[in-house]
């Protein structure tokens, strides 16, 4: 058994079943070991970015880690950004990166570079076998690195004669990720005391908290104590809909987070960390907690903030149950489409079980209201704010969860970074419905452009070029259609609410070009 079998057997034994993909020479063996281990299934994507991407939409489905398979350093360079927001998803992922042979880089060649420095950059192990002997128990570790909780990014870096040379051997592997060690139950105690303590508490919740338990636990509590309850502005997975409590995002700009906790003397954190401002202001705070309230922790990131929520509302609330929105969805408008109406016929059409993807940026500020009282659903976002994520993710949610809709909302510079997902959705016949939402600008930075004191008093944000999509006019649905993607076109409500309803209902991938007002 050579390297590159060793490797990819090790990982298949400990329950990788998908492996996404863009390779290159280097990687050509472990290319062919995939016809050895047929219980791993290799995904094509056209560019690195929608690899990791796909990787992360995946494993926040499938709640386990896909590999990926990226050609040198520079293929894992393309697929950085979309790693970077699987970082902060906490997702687990397993990269293999393959390298040129270990004498060969010596010499190096042209497509040398420090492949583990940029594996560092991730903040996860990153191991490399110095010969066939350590691929499996490197890929055993590489696996069981992923899978420790809250969730992360592990690299195994394959010289080709790693992968081309014998006495390689399978290693076992984990096959389920590790339990989130427990928070002590005295934490639980003390918080209780602060909320019986009758001063204006708020309580922000994130990562594993946005499941049922988590919500319906912290719905009790705001019941009982009056605590406000609030949700992190970006999560990895979120479930939404009827029969669930809803809570408040935060809002992304320092105001909006400073009038949301305004008043806030004691700030409650669990499954995420105390609210930061995503950029920095001349004139706001970095950090978003009022001035004079106490932080305090009930779960840190990686523990166990579900049962600790359910702990804590045992203490306060053990009469209460928490109120849930009841079934409702918006009558579908007419007229033009606006930033409110798209938003109406998405929650007036969300099928049962669907999946959401959120890049809408700028364009989807109503988006979560609107959806409160739809059908179940789960929201995938773009949790570290690098654009082109949105279509990727819909890749892997789709591979992960074959049974289930995919319903892609993505701004149209989000979009165009990432493209040739749709390549990928066509050659799977992965159900995705993408619908781009297509404002022809860079809107958020418009947005942002108010917030700069020391901008110019004559310079119209509007006007700018540089946040200008329509010179040219991008055409989605000829692009989708290259691609050999069904696509269509809505202007209206109208339109919108027919092409949707049409591409929920027909199996495989389709895209819909929504073309929307900029925000103001």
């Amino acid at each position: 058994m050579n390297g590159a079998e060793a490797l990819l057997r090790t990982l298949a034994d400990g329950g990788v079943e998908v492996l996404f993909t863009n390779p290159g020479t280097t990687e050509l063996h472990l290319v062919g070991a995939l016809e050895s281990v047929p219980e791993l299934r290799g995904v094509l994507a056209l560019f690195e970015g929608v690899v990791t991407g796909a990787a992360d939409g995946y494993a926040r489905i499938a709640g386990k880690p896909a590999a990926t398979l990226l050609h040198l350093g520079p293929g894992f360079a393309y697929g950085l950004t979309n790693l970077h927001n699987s970082r902060r998803a906490n997702s687990p992922v397993v990269n293999i990166i393959g390298d040129h042979a270990t004498f060969h880089t010596a010499f190096d060649p042209p497509l040398n570079s420090d492949i583990a420095a940029l594996g560092g950059w991730l903040r996860g192990p990153v191991r490399r076998p110095e010969d066939p002997a350590g691929a499996g128990p490197d890929g055993a570790a590489t696996l069981a690195a992923a899978l420790e909780p809250p969730g992360q990014i592990a690299t195994v870096i394959m010289p080709a004669d790693v992968s081309w040379s014998d006495a390689a051997a399978v290693v076992g592997a984990p096959a389920q990720p590790r339990s989130a060690p427990a928070v002590p139950a005295q934490v639980s105690t003390q918080i209780a005391d602060v909320l019986r303590g009758g001063e204006a508490t708020a309580l922000l919740i994130g990562g594993t908290a946005l499941c049922e338990t988590g919500l319906l636990a912290a719905g009790r509590i705001a019941a009982a104590t009056g605590a406000r309850v609030f949700q992190e502005l970006y999560s990895n997975r979120v479930e939404h809909g009827a029969g669930l409590p809803s809570f408040p995002r935060l809002g992304f700009y320092p105001d909006q987070v400073l009038k949301q906790l305004h008043g806030v003397r004691h700030l409650v954190v669990a499954g995420t960390k105390a609210p930061v401002s995503f950029f920095a202001y001349s004139n706001q705070p970095s950090l978003l907690v009022p001035e004079g309230a106490q932080t305090h922790i009930l779960a840190e990131v990686g523990q166990d903030a579900v049962a600790a929520l359910d702990r804590l509302a045992d203490l306060v609330a053990p009469d209460t149950s928490a109120p849930v929105t009841e079934p409702h969805r918006p009558a579908l408008p007419s007229g033009p489409l606006t930033l409110q109406n798209w938003a109406d016929v998405v929650a007036a059409l969300l099928p049962e079980r669907a999946i959401v993807i959120d890049e809408s940026v700028s364009s989807g500020t109503t988006l979560a209201t609107a959806t409160a009282g739809s059908a179940r659903h789960d929201v995938l976002m773009q949790t570290g704010g690098a654009m082109g994520d949105g279509l990727p993710l819909a890749v892997g949610a789709a591979v992960a969860a074959p049974d289930r809709p995919v319903l892609a909302l993505v701004a149209d510079g989000c979009a165009m970074y990432t493209l040739t997902a749709l390549w990928t959705q066509v050659r799977e016949q992965l159900n995705v419905t993408n619908v781009i939402l297509n404002n022809r600008s860079y809107a958020i930075l418009r947005q942002e452009w108010k917030y700069f004191s020391n901008r110019p008093s004559s310079v119209d944000p509007g006007g700018n070029p540089l946040f200008d999509l329509a010179n040219p006019q991008i055409d989605f649905v000829g692009l989708a259609s290259a691609f050999g993607m069904p696509a269509s076109r809505a202007t209206t409500a109208e339109q919108l609410a027919e092409q949707l309803t049409q591409a929920l209902h027909q199996p495989g991938p389709h895209l819909i070009d929504a073309v929307i007002p900029a925000a103001a």
